[in-house]
């Protein structure tokens, strides 16, 4: 058995009473893995035919979450052309809340490594807005680099402290989801890092700043909409007790949901998740995102797309802007100004317009590529020599394409004399 914290054993014998024996005896168990099909890419019927490795039963009603017993799911073609993310069962019954709010605007407050984004935004379908912020840079990149992979169009990636965006977004999103930092004692069996540095003090410090942040998505929450709060831990001054200390503070939100999943009570490695709803009132305006414009730019990238689309390719609601630095994007509809926030990614990178040329991104393939003219098919094997950095034989066209694999995107690729120059950005190659 894992070597648990005796304090944690004793605070679990006095909350569990009876039932302890039986969570003390799912520490014998190894940790459960799942994983959740990406329906911005691909049906949950479609991967099970095509999936390379053994699926389990579902982990709740909605068929794209399900168990998976492989090893290193993370390591597969599929996983790089974004057609699922590995994330733990328990996490995903966070999405079950989700999905029964209206969400014309979503945020998602602490949101690396991007689980609960990606599982939001495919609820989404591409509609409305989502703006996904994560406080430590380090961690917002791997974030951003999950939403780009994943294909989303519609999401914003920040990277400020709460305060700033309460005060930039006052009552204006339908939900806002805070999936707080905590002591992680639903960790413990996935890895033993979170053991060492678990104590009754590190507890109430988690608390106090999960108390902080509340307070600040209280103030973002719209009339009528919802805050889902949601920790991976069992400490009941990080979970129910700090749901009750929040109600006292904000009379105008009521809980209408609450559960908590521990590993002996559900096959996965524990959560707490809490829907609360604020009372009808106003949703506040805030000022829309402005376009910079630059028409040369512009025409270049309709030369380009006109060459790289085929006809079924079609626009949703929004517009392009053009950044100082030559980054072009494709901005959707309905996205507020983000002015003093540290903004990562917005909307989709279509490319770079260095005063010259056109230049596509990574990220158009991951969320155009299906429409492209040039694809280049791959093998799986050959796939794997594509992620890998290598170059691929191409007689199927010249110029710019999408590489894929089965038919689904990983990247871009420039064609010439039969061979196809690998365009993968080479932080996101297999093996570095």
């Amino acid at each position: 058995m894992i070597a648990l914290p005796e304090n944690f054993i004793r605070r679990m014998r006095e909350r569990l009473g009876e039932d302890f024996p039986a969570f003390l005896a799912s520490y014998d168990l190894p940790p459960v893995k799942g994983l959740r099909i990406n329906t911005l890419k691909i049906s949950p019927e479609e991967f099970s035919r095509r999936a390379p490795f053994p699926l389990g039963e579902r982990v709740c009603d909605d068929p794209a979450c399900v168990y998976v017993g492989e090893e290193k799911p993370g390591a597969d073609p599929y996983h790089f052309a974004g057609l699922y993310y590995v994330q733990e069962p328990s996490a995903m019954k966070v999405g079950d809340l989700a999905d029964a709010c209206k969400k014309e605007r979503v945020l998602d407050l602490c949101a690396a490594p991007g689980g609960k984004t990606t599982h939001i935004a495919a609820q989404m379908a591409g509609e409305g807005v989502l703006i996904s912020n994560e406080i430590n840079g380090g961690r917002a990149k791997i974030l951003s680099q999950n939403v780009e992979r994943v294909g989303i169009t519609n999401c914003a990636v920040t990277s400020s402290a709460p305060e700033k965006l309460a005060a930039r977004f006052p009552a204006f999103f339908d939900l806002v989801l805070v999936d707080a930092p905590c002591s992680g004692e639903g960790m413990f069996r996935k890895g033993e890092n979170a053991i060492p540095e678990w104590s009754e003090e590190n507890v109430a410090r988690c608390a106090a700043r999960q108390r902080a942040i509340l307070d600040e998505a209280a103030k973002m929450v719209a009339g009528g909409g919802h805050l889902l709060y949601s920790t991976c831990t069992f400490a009941e001054e990080e979970d129910e007790w700090q749901v009750a200390d929040f109600l006292k503070r904000h009379t105008d939100f009521t809980c209408i949901e609450m559960k908590k999943l521990y590993p002996h009570t559900f096959r996965g490695e524990g959560h707490f998740i809490a829907l609360l709803k604020k009372r009808e009132g106003e949703t506040l305006p805030v000022r829309p995102y402005a376009l910079r414009k630059n028409r040369e730019a512009e025409r270049a990238f309709e030369a380009f797309a006109r060459e790289f689309f085929d006809d079924s390719f079609a626009w949703s609601e929004g517009g392009i802007t053009t950044l100082e630095s030559g980054k072009m994007l494709f901005v959707p509809a309905g996205m507020p100004d983000f002015s003093g926030l540290y903004l990562l990614r917005l909307g989709v990178e279509l490319g770079e317009w260095d005063g010259r040329t056109f230049k596509p991104a990574h990220a158009l393939a991951m969320a155009y590529g299906k429409f492209a003219k040039g694809k280049l098919h791959l093998s799986r094997e050959e796939a794997k020599r594509y992620l890998m950095g290598e170059t691929i034989s191409c007689e199927a066209f010249a110029g710019w394409g999408v590489v894929c694999v089965d038919g689904y995107p990983l990247g871009l690729c420039k064609s010439a004399n039969g061979i196809a120059k690998n365009h993968l950005p080479k932080g996101l190659r297999m093996y570095g």
